[in-house]
């Protein structure tokens, strides 16, 4: 586990939201859970969901669900459609994540989409929320006009 003052001078490193969202897909990437860590928020009230899966609260139960994805490997996503709303002291963005898999029949890709959000800190730009959910097989662009949907 990564000392918490290691934590604070990596994340004091993310001026805006956007380098911290570039930091964690880049974690993804990489499986590496200290560095995915250190990107959060130092709040109880951190949450994230992966897609399927249930609410994680807290930073021990964020780690521990980065930790069990890890255990398979790097996750190979990247981001397309990112939309910003973005204050003085908030970021909600709300992306595409593209997810490549290497399966038995090749690479596969899969989307998923997926809403980050970031406060302002006296340590930089830090997530306190990562909410993804399954997408679709194909990447579809955005819908601006309203719809017959469930919820």
């Amino acid at each position: 586990m990564t000392d918490p003052r290691t934590r604070q001078a990596q994340a004091a490193l993310m001026s805006t939201a956007d380098e911290t969202e570039a930091s964690f897909y880049e974690a993804l990437q990489q499986g590496d859970v200290d560095r995915m860590m250190a990107l959060w928020a130092d709040d109880d009230e951190v949450a994230c969901v992966h897609p399927g899966g249930p609410r994680m609260v807290g930073p021990g139960a964020v780690r521990a669900g980065f930790e069990a994805i890890f255990a398979h490997g790097p996750v190979h996503a990247t981001i397309e459609h990112v939309r910003r709303l973005e204050t003085a002291v908030c970021a909600v963005h709300h992306v595409t994540e593209k997810i490549q898999a290497l399966t038995e029949k090749g690479w596969e890709t899969a989307y998923v989409m997926a809403t980050n959000v970031y406060v302002r800190t006296g340590h930089g730009w830090r997530m306190v929320a990562h909410h993804a959910s399954p997408g679709l097989p194909n990447d579809l662009p955005d819908i601006s006009e309203p719809r017959n949907m469930l919820h």
